[in-house]
């Protein structure tokens, strides 16, 4: 056999054309890599963002919250249903919530925009969700012009941080107060309102987007959705809040994960064209290298294993760059 120090010079002499075929692989396994670790990572995130011992819900037949909308009558409902979990005082533990999306520009100028959600809510969204945890400033002040950002949008946008104020709505500003963090959930990439403030500046008055309770333990929830899924009037459905926005996640994750597999198969197909120009290339260029080494004993077989071994070598230098690359990308 050829011994492998062989090919490892080879290789090194012939630094353009490794270093072309390494980076054509490795771009391929960027982008594979880089779609799945967006897809897993929209789904972790969207996950943790509830729980099993909450209930969501939203009017019957929508996707979404962005979608909902439940008249503020079935809250009081909503709230009474059988397993509500109760607090000291005996109120059930409840938030209905108003969400809308905003257009926001970014730092860095260039009218670099994008969407951003707004949550209208009550003293009541805190109270539920104890993994929230203010970690700047204060909580925004129910019934005023103060809002809380997330802790992933702090600073990303233009007046999003302490201190600072942006317009929700035209002429309609709001200043920041508070950052908040969320165990890395998707309210920590939400402006959190108080909910009236949210109604008055989108004409949204009588309306709420979901409601959210919390129940005595994830096993009263069949009960409690099959008592408001039952009132015909109240039109409203219900599931596990984690459930809700795992479902969120499925549609974005999925369009990421196979975007990204179109790509990396248009990618593949030119990468190994590339890479069969470059290896018949390279033979057609050592046709004196092969007649020397059939001429030192070693048969065609030997030969065509170490050339094929100098493939290996550069798939695998490609294949850890290209995860190298995807790794710094996280």
């Amino acid at each position: 056999m050829i011994p492998i120090s062989y090919n490892f010079r080879s290789l090194l002499v012939r630094k353009t054309t490794t270093i072309a075929s390494s980076l054509g692989i490795g771009l391929v396994v960027f982008v594979l890599a880089s779609s799945q670790m967006l897809a897993n990572g929209i789904k972790k995130t969207m996950g943790s963002s509830g729980s099993l011992d909450k209930g969501f819900i939203i009017r019957k037949g929508s996707d979404n919250e962005l979608s909902s909308g439940i008249e503020t009558g079935a809250v009081g409902i909503a709230l009474a249903g059988p397993g509500v979990k109760r607090d000291t005082q005996g109120n059930p533990l409840g938030a209905p919530e108003l969400m809308v999306v905003l257009t926001l520009e970014r730092v860095g100028g260039g009218k670099n925009v994008s969407n951003v959600q707004l949550r209208g809510v009550t003293p009541a969204s805190f109270a539920i969700r104890p993994e929230l945890r203010v970690i700047e400033g204060r909580p925004a002040k129910p019934g005023t012009d103060e809002v809380m950002v997330g802790r992933r949008i702090d600073g990303e946008f233009l007046g999003v941080t302490v201190g600072q104020s942006f317009e929700i709505k035209k002429n309609r500003k709001v200043q920041v107060v508070g950052v908040f963090e969320a165990n890395g959930s998707q309210f920590e990439s939400e402006v959190w309102a108080d909910i009236d403030t949210v109604r008055s500046a989108f004409g949204r008055e009588g309306l709420v987007s979901s409601i959210t309770v919390a129940l005595d333990s994830a096993a009263k929830l069949e009960t409690y959705k099959a008592a408001i899924e039952s009132d015909k009037q109240l039109n409203l459905q219900v599931e596990t809040e984690r459930g809700y926005f795992e479902r969120q996640s499925e549609n974005t994750a999925g369009l990421v994960k196979y975007l990204g597999i179109g790509i990396v198969v248009f990618f593949s197909v030119g990468a190994m064209i590339g890479a069969m120009i470059t290896m018949y290339g390279a033979v057609a260029g050592r046709v004196r290298e092969v007649g020397t080494l059939r001429a030192l004993g070693f048969s065609r077989f030997n030969i065509l294993t170490s050339f094929l071994l100098e493939s290996l070598m550069l798939a695998l230098a490609g294949g850890i760059l290209g995860g190298l690359a995807a790794l710094e990308q996280e």
